[in-house]
């Protein structure tokens, strides 16, 4: 009985562990960062840069975000070149969003 509940409790330390892992993101939500990245046009400065639609941005095999601390950093380095200092909940927000690109854990 023992044995049972020791291993009951370790699946369920390891389903949290695997949840809290896979949404690196946890406090945003993708609608909100979908218009902020509207409301901030990200997409026509990426498409100035990379043509088309712009998405390619985030789908080249070269892009510069790899985890999420780099997708954060980008984020804050594009917002600031437009003299927008984003909030913690907008980092969550945007990085939800754009975070359908990336797949960060």
């Amino acid at each position: 009985m023992r044995l049972i509940v020791s291993i009951t409790s370790l699946g369920a330390l390891l389903f949290a562990a695997t949840t809290a892992v896979a949404n690196p993101f946890p406090n945003g939500d993708a609608r909100t960062g979908q218009k902020l990245f509207t409301q901030y046009k990200c997409s026509s400065c990426h498409a100035a840069m990379l043509g088309g639609d712009g998405s390619a941005m985030f789908t080249r095999p070269d892009r510069k975000v790899r985890s999420v601390a780099q997708l954060v950093e980008q984020m804050n380095f594009c917002t600031g070149n437009l003299g927008i200092k984003l909030t913690p909940q907008d980092e969550q927000h945007l990085g939800a969003y754009l975070n359908r690109y990336y797949n960060l854990k």
